[in-house]
C-alpha cells in the first residue's frame, strides 16, 4: 500500500483563514480522499499559523517536501492576497505555485495527487 503524509499550512486569524487558503484546503482534502479511494494510506495534517509565520502560509508538504520541489519545473512564487490583507489590515504577499505556465493561488487536487505519485521521499511519522 502506498503511503503519503500531506501537510497543509495556512494563516489563521480568529478561527478563520483567507479565501486562497480556504480554496487550497478544500483541494487538499479532496486529494486526500481521492488518494484513499485509490488505496493509499493518507495522513493529513492541517497546521494553523499566526502572522509571524505568514511566509509558510498556503504551503503543501508531501512527505515533508514542498510540492514545488517535487513537480518538475514548478516553482514557488507569490502575489498580493487581498483576503489576507483584509484579515491583517495591511497588504500581504502570499505563496503561489507556478506550474506548467499557470500561477496557482489555490493548489488544485490534481497537482497534489501528481506530486504524491512523484514523491521519492518515504512517508514517516
Amino acid at each position: 500500500m502506498k503511503k503519503v503524509k500531506l501537510e497543509w499550512r495556512r494563516l489563521t486569524q480568529g478561527g478563520k483563514t483567507c479565501d486562497r487558503c480556504s480554496d487550497t484546503g478544500r483541494e487538499v482534502r479532496r486529494a486526500a480522499n481521492d488518494l484513499r479511494k485509490m488505496g493509499w494510506e493518507v495522513l493529513l495534517n492541517e497546521i494553523p499559523l499566526d502572522e509571524k509565520n505568514l511566509d509558510q502560509s498556503n504551503i503543501i508538504l508531501i512527505n515533508g517536501v514542498p510540492i514545488e520541489d517535487i513537480l518538475p519545473g514548478a516553482q514557488k512564487s507569490e502575489n498580493c492576497c487581498a483576503s489576507c490583507g483584509d484579515m491583517l489590515g495591511a497588504p500581504v504577499m502570499c505563496r503561489t505555485v507556478k506550474y506548467n505556465g499557470t500561477t496557482h493561488e489555490a493548489i488544485p487536487a490534481s497537482m497534489i495527487m501528481e506530486a504524491a505519485a512523484l514523491c521519492k521521499k518515504e512517508f514517516s511519522e
